[in-house]
């Protein structure tokens, strides 16, 4: 039993960093998507550190604006959302609106770079 005590006072005092890598090292090597590390990582350590919450960890995408490519901007909104061709639509044709929310830095980055690379101009927040 003490053990786990311990494992779970480690897990408490994890960094933002070091709950991303463990986030990371789960998806990847065990196909384990882990919701509760974003948890972890917006409440901080137990002790209610000064430093919790200062590196934002979740970014929602905004679409501002469909740019010349409208056509095409659509179809990937589509794609990425999971979204039918009139929801999407509807996404686009209502901006500023969001894409996705609270999603990683690095799927913010990712998504961010699709849609512009179809013409859109996009924003994280």
């Amino acid at each position: 039993m003490a053990d786990l005590k311990d494992f779970a006072e480690q897990l408490v005092n994890l960094t933002v960093k070091e709950v991303n890598e463990l986030a990371t090292i789960l998806k990847d090597e065990y196909g384990i998507e882990p919701a509760a590390a974003a948890a972890v990582a917006v409440a901080g350590p137990a002790g209610g550190g000064d430093d919790a919450g200062e590196a934002q960890t979740e970014f929602d995408v905004i679409l501002k604006a469909a740019g010349g490519s409208k056509l095409a901007v659509v179809k990937l909104v589509k794609e990425l959302t999971g979204l039918g061709l009139k929801e999407a639509k509807g996404l686009v044709d209502e901006a500023p609106s969001a894409i996705k929310e609270a999603v990683s830095k690095d799927e913010a980055e990712a998504l961010k770079t699709q849609l512009e690379e179809a013409g859109a101009e996009v924003e994280l927040k």
